[in-house]
């Protein structure tokens, strides 16, 4: 509590609170909260407060009922009171509860009516309190009241002051009729205060001030708050301290104010419905009181009214002083919470605040660049359209503010947007002829985005102006019966939601316009019988309206599959986030219910509807998948006949179609039919061997003229005829193991042997690499099955080497579909190849080992540098007489550059996945680094993960592969420079600027440098011996390299920074003869780099981290990280051995130099090895450790 210092410095005794004794003993009026005495005193308040039991407050309240029978007993009460409100403060009772809080305002109240100086003295303190103040407050008495120059005079004094030699800052302000002065630290942290405490603490002082604020308001709304006194004061006191440039103070006094606001308004609107009551209550008077009643009633209304307007004006100097300054606070919580109660405001006391003065303050914060500001605003407009008595006074705002909510359902973040897209739904529904046609056009199109929730809100709003409409329609219409009416409306709905995606043509997948409307209108989409039934009906079927065109069939059957697919697994969509993850246990019954029940319907309807559509490979296509969504243990299975019958018409569909994706539908739906647990099993898979063993059987007549070693000569229709019939093999063998029929034999000789030899067409030779492909896979995938014996194994091994040895051949093929499936089955079976050799069981064959040849190997890094890394910019500059040629096939490469796109990431993938297994060594990735910049938008996210990956496989031999990637382009442009000659045009790096670019990238993929700081040194040794190769007395010609070297400085930690300093002064310091010429400039430059202190990478996991204040040398010594230590010559010499050998400089010069430059090379590094010592290899082995 702070006592009166005006008073207590008085000779006279005080008259303010008995209770301040303290305060009164202390001339000076100076309050100290600081942290040592507070503290103490608030520790010592809370043990008193742990002891006493909620019976003391009741007690409180009981003595206050007894108060009536004397003085005595009054004073008694009084007194007690006092010595309860000595005890237990206005802060400390906040945290007690309503009926506490209710009790100490009732002795507050009566404290104000005896002295309200000393009472409004405590409430100042209660709320210096709640901000957290640990300084010190003092309070003098304004006497001047009637002098307005000296009033004026004292307010220009009141400015914020700061004593930097006593460490203490100061700030002074009016609060009618106290001058208050806090004083505290200048180095307090003003970031720490009660409202921002951690969860839960600070939301519950958030709620219990304001309960605080608007339980005083409601106590004192009977008369405190008209005296003219108390809410002038706290005013002044809530506004100046919101005022303040402490953040503490600001945020929790502008939150009292606005709770303060609400809970005059709460007064205000209890005094209008008063007012609005009082003539009602005239006219239930009898007659004869009416004239006496009706005098004393306009009196009160009166009165009521002047109340009102007083509260009024109260409430326009609150939202003034407080609201007007800090809704574009630089606090964001502020701007919050200011917006927030605002749409309180208006939704409470809609008469005053909901107007166009007011509203434009919601349009202005949804501009603010927080979400959560945005949000509130949002939130704050959903209260308002919701209540059908608040939309007429929304016509204005709605009208010139709509484009603005349009175009937040854009908003970047996620929760803003969807609840941007409901406030525009429910718009919609309770505003006519506010959104155009234009409108909906812009909202329904964010039924394909990618977010859940604002795709199914999108889907609502769809929906429901279908819904309308068609209800509309259908009340019109007079129908027999109200099955038929359902029927009716329900053909009408599909009709325009086919229309509306046909119309939208923003999309070309319906199972996400499905999924949008799912949770809205499950009901229409899960009514298969109408769906059915409207594909099985007559296009030319004489009731109008009901026919569908070809297209709007097959955009149907794409519907069924997409819904059945929704109802059997749910919202599980690629691409789209934001699905319920979890399901409960009631929506899996459901979902088991609907699979049920499309399971019964479907084996009944699919055979008519394959039967009708059976030449039309579009819609059969999409009929074909329904069956992989078959409840697995089903009663319907036991109808063989009509599962038999739905078999034999997909029996049929598949001799009339190979090519749409039918063959493949088919074959995942009989792998769902046949699986071991599935009660379909013991009809599917006869059926399924049956058709199969048909299929073999006829290859093998069309193969008998075309005998191995021979040249293909089937006819066009026979070549046709093997097309087909591959086509459906491949589809099957990629679900089903075919391994018994023996195909790869079958198919093998049909291989080219060399490449004169005239093999079968692309399309074939294609097809037969994918099914060969599909063999090896299977016979890897059960090697734990069917290998009893070596003999087996190498038979495997065997099929491996042919089908490795005839990739590598079709590599070089003239048609690109075939040189793309050689070098994506190839991979693909060799990383097979190699996890299954990794994976294999001790007590079971495995497969053998192989290893594909290096010349397979070159090949493979060739086809992607040459096919994935593809410069279309560069080749299309060309003549320019031909400009016009060029710019159409710029145009048709546009149209496919989306497919080519990720084929060519496929690619990509399929061989950085070879590095990874170890099927190719770790340097034969350095030529797919040096395209991570040039290509960084195409390939950059598998090329950093390639990079990331092959260090948690060998983290030494990714940066050895790392520093290729950065050596090999150096030294072809040097090569290439010294030449004179243009570079080539497929290059991942053509200038010394790129290769720096390059190598700044990849020092951002060093993440944890303790971990990875041997990887850093293996770099910078490496590049420092690459530079100083046989030097001289002449400048190195490799000394630019040192520049992209120094990308890497500030990934070294400075104990290592010192030892690669002190290695490069070893190579330099004798035989550089002068260090400031021109030439020298790089290594003066990557030396400054060494030197360089306060990288961010000097701090990270060192102990020489820079440190606030003073340091201890002592504790830096004892943790200090474990450096390298210098570097001997035979110490040298082991880090040249331990980081790059001679035959490691041989792959680096292979593509730059002649042979007998890189035997040169080599022969001339061997002689200069010492021989090592015992402590040399000690001194290795710490390195590598």
């Amino acid at each position: 509590m702070i006592p009166d210092p005006a008073s207590a410095a008085a000779s006279g005794p005080s008259k303010l609170n008995k209770s301040s004794s303290q305060a009164e003993k202390n001339p000076s009026g100076a309050v100290n909260n600081s942290e040592d005495e507070s503290g103490n005193e608030n520790r010592r308040r809370r043990g008193r407060r742990r002891k006493r039991t909620h019976k003391e407050v009741e007690n409180v309240t009981s003595e206050k009922a007894e108060s009536g029978r004397g003085s005595v007993g009054k004073d008694n009460v009084c007194r007690r009171k006092r010595a309860h409100a000595e005890a237990v403060t206005l802060f400390d009772v906040i945290s007690m509860g309503p009926s506490a809080m209710r009790a100490v305002i009732d002795g507050w109240k009566e404290a104000y009516a005896e002295d309200r100086d000393a009472a409004l003295l405590d409430l100042v303190g209660f709320f210096v309190r709640c901000c957290g103040c640990k300084g010190v407050v003092t309070a003098e008495m304004c006497h001047a009241k009637g002098d307005s120059k000296a009033m004026d005079k004292m307010v220009d004094e009141l400015v914020e002051d700061s004593d930097e030699v006593a460490g203490l800052q100061s700030q002074k302000f009016l609060a009618f009729p106290w001058i208050l002065t806090f004083t505290w630290p200048t180095h307090a942290d003003s970031s720490e205060y009660p409202l921002i405490q951690p969860a839960p603490r600070g939301r519950r002082f958030h709620s219990e001030l304001c309960d605080f604020v608007r339980m005083l308001v409601c106590r004192c709304r009977r008369s405190l708050i008209f005296d003219g006194y108390l809410m002038t004061a706290l005013v002044s006191l809530l506004s100046h301290l919101s005022d303040s440039r402490v953040r503490a103070f600001r945020h929790t006094c502008t939150l009292a104010a606005v709770k303060l606001l609400s809970s005059l308004i709460d007064v205000a609107v209890s005094l209008s419905t008063s007012v609005e009551k009082s003539p009602k209550l005239q006219q239930a008077q009898r007659p004869s009181r009416q004239k006496t009643q009706a005098e004393r009633a306009l009196q009160e209304v009166e009165e009521v009214r002047e109340k009102r307007a007083e509260l009024e004006r109260t409430m326009d100097v609150i939202f003034k002083a407080v609201f007007l300054k800090r809704y574009r606070d630089v606090h964001p919580e502020i701007r919050s919470l200011c917006v927030e109660e605002l749409a309180l405001w208006m939704r409470r006391y809609s008469s005053v605040f909901l107007t166009d003065t007011y509203l434009k303050y919601m349009d202005w914060m949804s501009y603010d660049k927080i979400p959560d500001v945005r949000l509130k605003c949002v939130f704050g407009l959903q209260s308002f359209y919701g209540d059908p008595v608040l939309l007429p006074e929304l016509d204005l705002f709605t009208g010139r503010f709509k484009d603005r909510l349009i175009a937040m359902t854009l908003d970047k973040d996620n929760e803003v947007a969807f609840q941007t897209m409901r406030l525009l739904l429910l718009i919609s529904k309770t505003c006519e002829d506010v959104l155009s046609a234009d409108d909906y056009e812009l909202l329904l199109r964010l039924v394909y985005c990618s977010q859940r929730p604002l795709a199914a809100t999108a889907g609502e709003l769809l929906f429901f102006r279908l819904l309308s409409a068609d209800e509309a329609a259908a009340n019109n219409r007079d129908e027999k019966s109200q099955e038929e009416a359902h029927k009716r409306q329900s053909f009408a709905r599909l009709k325009a939601l086919l229309e509306f995606y046909q119309n939208s043509k923003l999309h070309a997948h319906v199972v996400y316009l499905v999924d949008s409307l799912w949770d809205c209108s499950g009901g229409l989409l899960k009514d298969w019988p109408a769906i059915t039934s409207l594909l099985l009906q007559d296009p030319h079927s004489p009731s109008p309206g009901t026919g569908l065109t070809r297209e709007e069939e097959a955009l149907l059957a794409e519907v069924a599959l997409a819904s059945v697919r929704q109802a059997s697994e749910g919202p599980t969509l690629a691409g789209r986030s934001g699905a319920k993850k979890v399901m409960s246990s009631r929506e899996k019954k459901v979902q088991l219910d609907d699979c049920a029940t499309l399971t019964q319907h479907f084996l009944t309807v699919l055979p008519h509807l394959l039967a009708k559509f059976s030449a039309r490979w579009d819609v059969v296509a999409s009929l074909m998948r329904i069956p992989q969504y078959f409840l697995p243990e089903s009663p319907a299975a036991q109808n063989t006949q009509s599962v038999s019958r739905l078999l034999a018409d997909i029996g049929l569909v598949l001799e009339a179609h190979a090519d749409g994706g039918v063959p493949e539908a088919a074959s995942r739906s009989f792998l769902r039919l046949c699986a071991e647990e599935s009660s379909w099993g013991p009809t599917a898979r006869p059926a399924r061997d049956s058709m199969v063993r048909g299929w073999v059987e006829h290859l093998q007549v069309l193969l008998t003229d075309s005998p191995e070693g021979s040249i293909f000569s089937a006819d066009e229709e026979q070549t046709g005829d093997i097309l087909v019939t591959l086509k459906k093999l491949c589809a099957f063998h990629n679900c089903h193991d075919l391994s018994c029929w023996n195909l790869f034999d079958l198919l093998s000789p049909l291989l080219p042997v060399h490449g004169g030899q005239e093999g079968p067409p692309p399309q074939v030779l294609k097809e037969v690499l994918q099914c060969l492909c599909y063999c090896v896979f299977w016979s890897l995938s059960t090697s734990g099955d069917i290998l009893t014996s070596r003999e087996e194994a190498e038979c495997q091994r065997l099929q491996l080497r042919v089908l490795s040895e005839a990739s590598h051949r079709c590599l070089s093929h003239a048609d690109h579909s075939v040189r793309r499936q050689a070098f994506l089955g190839v991979c693909d079976v060799l990383s097979a190849h190699s996890y299954q050799r990794r994976v294999r069981h001790p007590t079971s064959w495995s497969p053998l080992p192989y290893t594909p040849t290096p010349k397979l190997q070159m090949a493979l890094l060739n086809f992607v540098c040459k096919n994935v890394f593809v410069d279309a910019d560069c080749d299309r500059q060309s003549e320019a007489g031909r400009h016009a040629e060029k710019e159409k096939e710029k145009e048709d490469e546009d149209e496919e550059m989306p497919e080519d796109l990720d084929g060519r990431r496929r690619m990509l993938a399929a061989y950085c996945k070879l590095v990874l297994r170890g099927v190719l060594d770790m340097s034969m990735a350095a030529d797919i680094f040096t395209f991570y910049v040039k290509y960084h938008r195409d390939f950059g996210d598998i090329i950093k993960e390639t990079v990331h990956r092959s260090r948690l496989v060998d983290k030494l031999e990714s940066t050895r592969a790392l520093v290729l990637s950065l050596q090999q382009p150096f030294a072809r442009l040097e090569r290439e420079r010294d030449a004179g000659g243009p570079p080539p045009v497929r290059r991942g790096v053509r200038t010394l600027g790129g290769l720096k670019e390059l190598a700044k990238r990849l020092a951002l993929t060093f993440g944890d440098l303790v971990k990875l700081r041997e990887c850093v040194v293996l770099i910078h040794r490496s590049g420092i011996e690459f530079v100083f190769l046989d030097f001289g007395r002449s400048a190195p010609a490799f000394l630019p390299y040192l520049s992209v070297l120094a990308e890497f400085s500030s990934k070294l930690l400075k104990p290592d920074k010192r030892t690669v300093l002190a290695y490069l002064q070893k190579h330099t310091s004798e035989r550089a003869a002068d260090l400031r010429e021109e030439r020298w400039q790089p290594l003066l430059y990557y030396r400054g780099s060494l030197l360089a202190e306060g990288d961010a990478a000097g701090s990270h996991g060192s102990s020489d981290r820079k440190r606030s204040g003073r340091s201890n040398p002592a504790k830096n010594k004892r943790e200090g990280t474990k450096s390298y230590g210098p570097l001997s010559p035979a110490e040298t010499q082991v880090g040249r051995d331990h980081c790059l050998s001679p035959s490691f400089y041989l792959v680096i010069l292979s593509s730059t130099s002649t042979r007998h430059e890189r035997e040169a090379l080599v022969n001339k590094r061997r002689p200069t090895q010492p021989t090592r010592s015992p402590c040399d290899d000690e001194d290795a082995v710490e390195v590598e450790n």
